[in-house]
């Protein structure tokens, strides 16, 4: 079994000051798709030992975005980022190719996409760079190999990924515009493991604000994801939720999604 954790980390110095490590030890993932790390590149080496092999794409302004992959197994190829001379785009994109051990290939690909405000220039650059996401998409999927996509959408997909779906309809993350896109993806055949495998809903979710009681009360967004290709899609056996047993266990507002891949 392989498995494959995706998590937006929400600052990995402070992740691992929280108890992020503790996790890890426990978790053991083989792969794992870091999103919002805000650290330097010579950073992340300091939380991985020797072992794990690393990719990073950082943001160009400084304590912010950023994505990463730590994976135990060896890469034989790294691709940083999606609509290159973009400020606004570094640190949301990085694909590798992992080498399997029975001597096959794994693409993987962490991504963390634009939040968005709307009526401001931030939801045109979220359009925008859904859109160098949606040819990408293509592309992988035209090479029909088993590719991964896990990360931080910041996008609900349906009205049981988000506990107020009512209260957000014209809230940036479940326009009807932006939940378009995923509904194209799907359409072409990425698959979406975290719902596959995790019920009809609602949630299970995987972020909460930090204010008031929107963890204890499960008051969530599901907007992190893993999305297969239909080559990679069938070997999925698991998708689970990591979320803290208390508020103050936490070390994300986001809890890492975790899939089990049979391959």
């Amino acid at each position: 079994m392989l498995t494959i954790a995706t998590a937006n980390v929400n600052g990995i110095r402070a992740a691992f000051k929280r108890g992020m490590g503790g996790w890890l030890d426990d978790r053991k993932p083989d792969v794992l798709l870091l999103q919002e790390v805000r650290a330097p590149d010579a950073l992340l080496a300091d939380f991985f030992p020797a072992g794990w092999h690393l990719a990073h794409s950082e943001a160009e302004a400084k304590g912010r975005a950023g994505v990463g992959i730590a994976s135990r197994l060896p890469m034989s190829a790294i691709r940083i980022g999606l609509g290159q001379g973009v400020p606004t785009n570094t640190g949301r994109w990085v694909e590798a190719d992992l080498e399997l051990p029975e001597g096959g290939a794994l693409t993987v690909v962490s991504a963390y996409l634009h939040s968005g405000t709307v009526g401001t220039p931030s939801m045109d650059e979220k359009y925008a760079f859904l859109d160098l996401v949606s040819a990408r998409l293509a592309e992988l999927t035209a090479g029909g190999g088993r590719v991964v996509v896990g990360g931080d959408l910041n996008i609900a997909h349906a009205a049981v990924d988000i506990k107020n779906w009512k209260g957000n309809l014209k809230a940036a993350g479940f326009l009807p515009a932006e939940r378009a896109y995923l509904d194209r993806w799907f359409g072409a055949g990425w698959r979406d493991l975290g719902r596959e495998l995790g019920g009809d809903g609602p949630g299970p979710y995987t972020w909460w604000s930090w204010r008031g009681k929107a963890f204890d009360n499960d008051s969530g967004w599901r907007i992190d994801y893993q999305l297969a290709t239909a080559a990679l899609a069938d070997a999925a056996r698991t998708a689970t939720v990591d979320r803290a047993p208390a508020y103050d266990q936490r070390w994300s507002d986001h809890a890492p999604l975790v899939v089990e891949y049979d391959l």
